[in-house]
């Protein structure tokens, strides 16, 4: 296995690699002045790490780190008819969310299987009734959503776009985060709640502002034009050297979003997968207004799931030092009780830690005798509630 293959597997993207050449970012030029390690990525040539993993992790922890996230798939939804296409589309009720916020939400197959996890801006209305939202997909499954919205929107009045091509996306994560943008915008930013968004300017760039991110800390989303993007990370760059912020990686994104027990597509979600089954239930609205794909199928899987679920979605805290990895097999007493889906060292915790579906019989904080099987050997493991990490607000 390559080193780009390695890195791949700790980022849990397992897929062939393509065999076409990997699209660039607006900011790979940069990344590679910088030094940045790369890495094959969805189709992506995207920076893994600049220096130590560890050490980028630690900043978005304590500082501010700063990421290039344009790899992720930008898909416009716009008419009079916009949010009944999208409640029919997806699984939450974005009819119900106000302009300049943001949801949290999936869309389905007609079985309930999870296509991917999305977030989805109302962006404005205008005077005649229409209707402008984004939707945010993972970069893996971009093509796979804007597919499944055009396919979707027959019979609505409104028009799917792919706009992948018209954002760069930067992302500046961490506690010192705030007053690194206050120092290059005039956007009200106190008052910018979790996701949500507004339009401004940063540091002489037009930008949608979100207070959104992938980290567990407080951060900041800025989607702008490609041709901005330079700019935009050099003057976030300068403001924020003073305080600490560094160039991150995919590999501390993935290990920041494991603490903060925030799920990874192809890891926890997948179309084998309901969100009952993964624990995320919550997302799904029944009470909305209408008919939406695979109403009947989550209805069946919301009452198997609160009746008896087959497996829960939980954290492992090693006792050891052994990092565990996704596809290793859950034991206790001798018997295969799940499987680790995401597993990584954790920087904040100074310990291993994963993700893993495992029996419900073995999946309350505290119960004794599991381990994970890695490589014939099996490794004591502490189960605990998830998220592994909460920032103190």
């Amino acid at each position: 296995m390559g080193r780009n293959d390695l890195a791949r597997h700790a980022l849990g993207d397992d897929r062939p690699m393509s065999s076409t050449a990997p699209r660039h970012t607006a900011l790979d030029a940069l990344h590679r002045s910088l030094g940045a390690t790369m890495t094959d990525f969805a189709g992506w040539d995207m920076p893994l790490r600049y220096g130590s993993e560890r050490d980028e992790h630690l900043a978005v922890r304590t500082k501010a780190g700063l990421f290039d996230l344009s790899h992720m798939g930008e898909i416009t939804v716009t008419g009079p008819q916009a949010a009944d296409l999208l409640n029919y589309a997806l699984v939450g009720n974005i009819a119900s969310v106000g302009i300049g916020r943001a949801r949290y939400t999936m869309i389905c197959r007609a079985d309930g299987g999870i296509l991917d996890d999305l977030i989805v801006y109302r962006l404005a209305e205008t005077e005649a009734g229409s209707s402008h939202y984004m939707v945010v997909a993972n970069a893996s499954n971009a093509q796979v959503v804007l597919d499944a919205l055009v396919e979707r929107s027959a019979g609505f009045d409104a028009e799917v776009r792919d706009d992948r091509d018209s954002y760069a996306l930067l992302a500046v994560q961490g506690p010192e985060s705030p007053g690194i943008l206050k120092s290059l915008t005039d956007a009200d930013l106190d008052g910018l709640k979790y996701y949500a968004g507004l339009p401004g300017t940063v540091a002489g760039v037009p930008a949608l502002i979100a207070r959104t991110g992938y980290t567990g800390e407080d951060g900041f989303e800025l989607f702008v034009a490609p041709g901005d993007a330079e700019k935009l990370w050099q003057a976030l760059t300068e403001a924020g050297a003073p305080v600490g912020l560094v160039p991150c990686g995919l590999s501390c994104r993935d290990t920041l979003r494991l603490e903060a027990g925030m799920p990874l597509y192809g890891n926890e979600l997948s179309t084998s997968l309901t969100p009952f089954d993964a624990g995320l239930g919550r997302v799904v609205k029944f009470e909305k207004e209408g008919d939406f794909v695979g109403r009947e199928a989550l209805q069946e899987a919301a009452s198997r799931a609160s009746e008896n679920p087959p497996r829960v979605l939980v954290g492992l805290v090693a006792e050891g030092r052994r990092v565990p990895r996704a596809g290793y097999a859950v034991v206790a007493g001798g018997e295969v009780i799940g499987e680790v889906t995401s597993g990584a060292p954790s920087p904040t915790l100074g310990r291993p830690i994963a993700m893993a579906y495992v029996d419900a019989a073995h999946s309350a904080p505290g119960t004794e005798g599991v381990g994970v099987d890695i490589r014939g050997s099996h490794e004591p493991y502490e189960v605990v509630a998830l998220p592994f990490y909460k920032r103190q607000k």
